[in-house]
């Protein structure tokens, strides 16, 4: 199995060395589709074995989808570039044939401001980052982006994890979700669904109590209480500009 490993960047230079590093000896190609990196990435990515193209960002999802169409095989290893992958997850691959199925999903374990948070909804947090890409192209809503395989194509599951290295500081989670809650409005929007203020309240209330007693994000402790409640926070800008597109749309008559 020949893979090109693909990965979209913008100023990841404190990430994307480890990235990089984690798919030495595993991967035959690795591409880096980059939209506009004013920090170190670029020189960085320079000292590794790779293919550099910068491209305008239109969107996660259609950002991925230009990286995956650059790869040189069929094959795909897609990481964001605060990803990586462990030791146990790269000797998976190195095991790997292309007969065993059109798709792999791999666990992935979150670090939240250092810590490795495994509930609150975050872990196992599958996903399928391995696949042939004339069976499957990245979908879903942006920002939360998907591979999609079509229908009658088989996954297995890598018992084996991605590192993901999310949020450094509680401040940098705050200037997230505004910017999520905002990407996910427009997305839904453009497809026409609206709120009402029901969904407005109750979902985010609804999006807490699940995150954090049924998916037991109290055993994450002080960290589980912070990403639950944010959680839910973002849920609530979500639907809340959802209606005021909607609301601005009415008045211009559109």
């Amino acid at each position: 199995m020949k893979i090109s490993a693909v990965i979209i960047t913008f100023n990841e230079e404190r990430n994307i060395s480890r990235c990089l590093n984690s798919l030495e000896g595993v991967v035959e190609e690795i591409v880096v589709v980059d939209s506009g990196s004013t920090d170190q990435t670029r020189e960085i990515c320079k000292k590794y074995d790779l293919r550099w193209i910068e491209h305008p960002f239109e969107g996660h999802i259609e950002q991925k989808n230009y990286a995956m169409e650059q790869a040189t095989h069929d094959w795909v290893l897609s990481l964001d570039a605060d990803e990586a992958l462990t030791e146990a997850a790269g000797e998976a691959i190195l095991r790997l044939d292309e007969t065993s199925a059109d798709g792999y999903v791999f666990n992935r374990l979150n670090n939240y401001c250092g810590q490795w948070i495994r509930h609150s909804g975050w872990y196992p947090d599958r996903k399928l980052r391995l696949w042939d890409r004339r069976k499957g192209r990245w979908g879903g809503e942006n920002p939360h982006d998907r591979v999609i395989l079509a229908l009658g194509n088989r996954t297995e599951r890598i018992h084996a994890d991605i590192r993901h290295y999310s949020y450094y500081s509680i401040e940098e989670h705050d200037q997230q979700v505004p910017k999520f809650a905002e990407i996910s409005a427009q997305a839904k929007f453009q497809k026409g669904e609206r709120a009402g203020w029901q969904k407005v309240y109750l979902s985010p209330a609804f999006k807490f109590l699940w995150k954090y007693f049924i998916q037991a994000g109290f055993l994450d402790g002080k960290n589980g209480w912070i990403i639950c409640r944010k959680s839910a926070y973002e849920n609530y800008l979500k639907y809340k500009r959802l209606r005021e597109l909607h609301a601005q749309a009415k008045k211009q008559g559109k």
